[in-house]
């Protein structure tokens, strides 16, 4: 039977990866792009998702190639990252050729990192750019609080502080000829397992932080409708493959990864994430769909461990950073 083996995600022809992130102000923008264009799905299922251009991946829209699917912090400031991938693709020559100029198809989804961190400075086009030319450098890209990732959280239903760290993770593998990939922004809500042992191995902690405690209980406890929390939360993704998969296939695939999440955030898809993940063919390696599904929720599980367990802090590092949360979201 084929065995699964790790590989750099940079190492791949067809998918340039590039991240930038401000430290101090604990945000970032995470960009993939594709030099041959890809075929790209989706699958929305929070209540509060931070999106452009998601018509454009509808099975019933035009088949238009996908330039880049951009991920970044900022909540829905963030969105300006994209006009400097747009306009960096453009420079380089890829877009949909209107016969006049190229129109580059680029994606986004944001998550919410304004309670981390500075809420005054958000990822922009400049710092879009900066990701693209990280991206063509081949820089390296490794799970972490990087991209957009740097200031993700989990764990917040109580305040953020008696949460905890989120961040990027990346994982990658080959199955015979077949790839597939994982990126994805851990900012969720609830509570974060390992997939292989069902251990929480972060997410809300007692008062002391001394201890986990259970964000599935904490919402329990409320009895009446609240908006406290909507908006606040996100973890958004994308799964990458060669498999030869048209725009419905990768919608369907898109739905089947989450199943990671289902398993590794609990709770996961409120109304108060914009829990996204993107599905995105880079080739043509004939493979069964439903098959890709199941391996690319295993793949996306672990880019989830590896995102909590690469970028925790220490305590006072994590409240520092915490200081807007009072006056923002907490």
């Amino acid at each position: 039977m084929p065995q699964l083996k790790e590989i750099d995600i940079t190492s791949l022809d067809d998918l340039f990866v590039g991240n930038v992130e401000d430290p101090h102000a604990a945000t970032g923008v995470t960009v993939l792009v594709f030099p041959q264009g890809a075929r790209v799905g989706v699958d929305i299922s929070g209540g509060g998702p931070a999106s452009r251009e998601s018509a454009v991946l509808s099975p019933l829209a035009a088949p238009t190639p996908v330039n880049a699917i951009v991920l970044s912090g900022g909540s829905a400031y963030g969105l300006a990252a994209s006009d400097g991938v747009m306009e960096w693709l453009e420079v380089h020559g890829m877009g949909f050729d209107t016969g006049i100029a190229p129109v580059p198809i680029v994606v986004q989804s944001c998550l919410y990192d304004l309670a981390y961190g500075d809420p005054d400075v958000r990822p922009d086009a400049a710092m879009g750019m900066a990701a693209c030319k990280a991206a063509l450098a081949r820089a390296p890209c490794v799970s972490g609080s990087y991209g957009a990732g740097a200031g993700a959280t989990v764990g917040k239903i109580c305040g953020m502080r008696r949460a905890m760290k989120g961040g990027l993770g990346v994982y990658a593998v080959t199955l015979g000829n077949l790839i597939m990939a994982a990126v994805v922004a851990v900012n969720a809500l609830g509570d974060i397992y390992d997939e292989r042992s069902g251990q929480k191995i972060a997410g809300l902690l007692t008062e002391d932080r001394n201890a986990f405690a259970d964000s599935r209980a904490a919402w329990y406890a409320i009895s009446a409708p609240t908006n406290l929390f909507t908006h606040s939360n996100t973890t958004i993704g994308a799964v990458l493959t060669n498999g030869d998969l048209d725009r419905g296939q990768l919608t369907k695939l898109a739905c089947m990864t989450r199943n990671a999440y289902a398993r590794c955030i609990r709770p996961a898809g409120t109304l108060a994430d914009g829990d996204t993940i993107y599905a995105a063919s880079f080739g043509k390696e004939p493979v069964d769909c439903s098959m890709a599904g199941v391996l690319a929720a295993e793949v996306m599980a672990e880019a989830i461990r590896r995102a909590v367990t690469t970028s925790q802090v220490d305590d006072a590092t994590f409240l520092a950073h915490c200081w807007s949360s009072d006056r923002v979201a907490s």
